[in-house]
Order: structure tokens, then sequence, then C-alpha cells
């Protein structure tokens, strides 16, 4: 009897034993990918990275910050694009696409900021430079790029942290940075203005690459003060036309590292201004007004925009 209470004894400390290193094997910290992969809304997002060549990236030591669109995000995002499976995106463009999703360091939900552009891996073209997306925090939670939600934020791994999203985020050209930003919604109104007889939004849509020094909101309220009046509606088309034009640089993704004491630029207007740097990046505009640059190196998939305080007149 003795003998038959040990052999139970053993079995059922062997079982438990059993149990407990499943339950600790199961609890186990994870990293990125382990923790998508053990995640069943996140099951296209793990065979995209597979497909693109980036596991081996996301297991490394990070910290990563990792923007992780779900399974329905890419179901939308493919439909979108006019793939019919994830196999037709090409690999370079899913690469790059991922990447824009990733985000050095460990940001969490708390310190996001309530606006601030953030670079993520991807890049411009074969160049170093990183793309930016739009962080933004309020009440509602944490947004990306305007309509990107953060469905569930501070899923933690061990080396870094994923914030679940409800959309793909897309490669921004300079429109979308300047569409996904509201402290540039008057000059997209201006832009899109009817009987300016110019598509910007497709022109600035293409290949590029485009250098725009974009003026805020409030410089275009300085700028209807400065010239007393009330509303652009005042301002004729082909004058409009101008001053829009010469915000942009053609052929050129001008980095604000780039700029010189001096330089002069000249515009997509065919006009020229001059760069200041004494105390802080400035434009000299052709009626020798003083414009800052105030924000640098917003970059998109095919060119870049530095926000400014004014608007420069040719």
């Amino acid at each position: 009897m003795k003998k038959v209470l040990f052999s139970m004894f053993l079995a059922l400390s062997a079982a438990l034993t059993f149990s407990s290193c499943a339950e600790n094997e199961d609890d186990s910290p994870k990293n990125i990918v382990e923790t998508a992969q053990a995640n069943s809304s996140l099951t296209s997002l793990v065979a995209a990275l597979n497909r693109a060549g980036l596991v081996d990236a996301l297991n490394a030591s990070g910290p990563f910050t990792v923007f992780a669109p779900t399974n329905e995000a890419f179901s939308a995002f493919l439909s979108a694009n006019g793939f019919a499976a994830l196999e037709d995106v090409p690999v370079d463009v899913l690469k790059q696409v991922l990447l824009n999703h990733v985000v050095s360091g460990e940001v969490r939900a708390a310190n996001v900021p309530a606006e601030g552009y953030v670079k993520t891996l991807a890049t411009f073209g074969t160049t170093s430079s990183n793309l930016s997306i739009l962080a933004q925090k309020n009440a509602s939670g944490v947004s990306i790029n305007k309509d990107v939600k953060v469905t569930t934020a501070d899923v933690l791994a061990t080396n870094g942290v994923i914030h679940i999203v409800d959309r793909v985020i897309g490669l921004p050209t300079v429109v979308n940075h300047a569409l996904n930003n509201a402290n540039f919604s008057t000059l997209v109104a201006a832009l899109t203005r009817p009987g300016l007889g110019v598509d910007y939004v497709s022109i600035l849509s293409g290949a590029g690459p485009f250098t725009v020094f974009a003026p805020t909101n409030d410089a275009f309220a300085a700028l209807l003060t400065e010239l007393n009046l009330t509303s652009l509606d005042q301002v004729d088309n082909t004058t409009l036309n101008a001053v829009f034009q010469y915000h942009v640089v053609g052929n050129a993704n001008v980095l604000a590292g780039q700029l010189t004491n001096g330089q002069e630029v000249v515009t997509l207007q065919g006009g020229k201004f001059s760069i200041d740097l004494t105390g802080g990046a400035k434009i000299v505009d052709a009626r020798d007004r003083s414009t800052n640059i105030i924000i640098t190196d917003v970059q998109g998939s095919n060119g870049v925009v530095h926000a400014i305080d004014r608007v420069i007149l040719p």
C-alpha cells in the first residue's frame, strides 16, 4: 500500500512540475517578433515581416517601438493599393512600409508628445534620411499621421514596446505631411483653391524630389495683417501661384544640415532667396524680409518639408 501511495505521489509531483514548467514557458518574456507571433490579430504583420526579411532585425536587442497594424488593417491596405495578396506587394516597397512602423528606442504611450514628428527606420530613396511620422496624443489616445489610431498601447516586449494600430501607416509624400498637420490647414486650403489653374496636390505627390518651405497658419495670419487684408481670397490667382511656387525647390531634397550661410536657393517660381544661419536658420526673401525656419527635416517619400513662421514673398 505504501508503494502504491508513493507511486501516486511521484506521478502527481511530475504532473505538477510539468504543468508549472508549461505555465512558465507560456509566461516567459518574449521579444517583439515573438509577441506578435503569439497574437492572433497580428498574423499578417508576422507574414509581412517574414516576406520582407525583417524578422532578424526585430529580434535584435533594440529597443524598438513598433506600431503594429492588425490583420484587418493589412487587408484594407492591400485593397486600397490594388494588391490581391501580400505576396503581390514588391518586397522593397513592403520593407519600407514596415520600417515606417518602427522607431528606435522604447516610447510608451505616456511619453508620446501632444504633437511632434518622430523619425522611423524607413528612408528616403537610397539616402540615409529617415522618414517622419506625426505622433499626437490627446484625451482620445495616441494617433499617427492624424488618421492612424492606437487601439492597444504598451504591449511590452523584452526588446521594446508594441502599439497595435487600426491602419497601415503609408509612406508619406510632402503633400501627406501638409494634410496630416492641422497647423498647415490654411496652406492646404489655399493650395486647393478653385481657379488657381495649377494642380499642386498632383504635382507635389509626384516623384520629386521637392523641398517645401511650408508656412504655418500663424504665418498666413501674419501675412494678412502685413498686407492689410482680411482674407487670402483678396489675393488674385496669379500672385498666389507665384507665392506658392516661391516656397518650393524642385529636383532637390535639401536637409537643414545642407544649408549654408549666404546660400542662394533657386525656387520653382524662378526667383531666389538666401539663407542666413546667424542666430538660427532663416530665409531672407526677395523683399529682404527675414523668416525663421521653425521645424526642419520633416522627411517624406518624395521630398522634405521645413515649417516657416512667415510667408516668403518673391
